[in-house]
C-alpha cells in the first residue's frame, strides 16, 4: 500500500493565498456537503474538535451550533489570508470557545487531545502522513473522524471527472491520490466506511480512532 505523500507546502500556500478572497464564494456550491460533514462527527455539546485546513472558517458557525458555548474548536490553517478571514468571522460572532493556528498541520503545536477531527475538502493534508499522524496524536481513543471531499469517479462516469479535473486543478497541488484520497487516515484508523456523493465525484468518508 503507497503511503501518502508529504505536502508540497509553498505551491498550496500559494494557491490558497490567491484563493482567499472569492474563497467562500466559490465554495457556495459545495455548502450543503459541508452540513453533512459536519453532522457525521456526532458532535455532543461541550466536546473538542480539530478543523483542518479550516480556511476561512465557513465550517465555524456549524460547529458552533453543534458544540454550545462550552465546547471547543482548535482550527488549523497554514494560508495568513485565509485565517485573517476566519478571525475576522470569529470576532463579528462573538465566539469565545475557538483557537486558530497558523501553521501546516503537520507541524502545528496542538495540545491536549480532541472528541472529533474534520478534514472538509483538504485533499493535500489528507496526503501527508506527518499531518495525520500529527492529528491523530491529539485524538481520544473513540474521536471520531470524517473526512469529505473531491475523488475520482469511476472511469465511464465522464462528465463528473471532468468535473473533478477541474476543481482539483484549482484546489490541489497534485492530483496524486485522487483515487482514493482516504486511504492513509483509513489505514491509521480502526473503523472506518466511505459514502460516495454526487455521482462518485466527491466522498464522505468516518471513523474512529483506535
Amino acid at each position: 500500500m503507497t503511503a501518502p505523500r508529504r505536502l508540497d507546502h509553498r505551491a498550496a500556500l500559494e494557491q490558497y493565498r490567491r484563493r482567499a478572497p472569492v474563497y467562500d464564494a466559490e465554495l457556495t456550491l459545495f455548502e450543503p456537503l459541508r452540513s453533512r460533514a459536519v453532522a457525521a462527527l456526532e458532535l455532543a455539546p461541550g466536546a473538542t474538535v480539530l478543523d483542518l485546513g479550516c480556511g476561512t472558517g465557513l465550517s465555524l458557525p456549524l460547529l458552533e451550533a453543534a458544540l454550545g458555548r462550552d465546547g471547543r474548536i482548535i482550527g488549523v490553517e497554514q494560508c495568513p489570508e485565509m485565517l485573517a478571514r476566519a478571525r475576522r468571522r470569529a470576532a463579528e460572532s462573538g465566539w469565545g470557545n475557538l483557537e486558530l493556528i497558523c501553521e501546516p498541520v503537520e507541524s502545528a503545536c496542538l495540545e491536549g487531545q480532541a472528541d472529533a477531527a474534520l478534514f472538509h475538502f483538504t485533499h493535500d493534508i489528507l496526503q501527508s502522513e506527518g499531518a495525520l499522524r500529527n492529528v491523530l496524536a491529539h485524538l481520544k481513543p473513540g474521536a471520531r473522524v470524517v473526512a469529505l471531499g473531491l475523488q475520482w469517479a469511476p472511469p465511464w462516469a465522464v462528465p463528473a471527472n471532468v468535473f473533478v479535473l477541474g476543481a482539483a486543478l484549482h484546489s490541489v497541488s497534485s492530483l496524486a491520490g485522487l483515487d482514493c484520497p482516504w486511504r492513509g487516515l483509513a489505514r491509521l484508523l480502526g473503523e472506518w466506511e466511505v459514502e460516495t456523493l454526487w455521482g462518485g465525484s466527491v466522498f464522505l468518508a468516518r471513523g474512529r480512532r483506535q
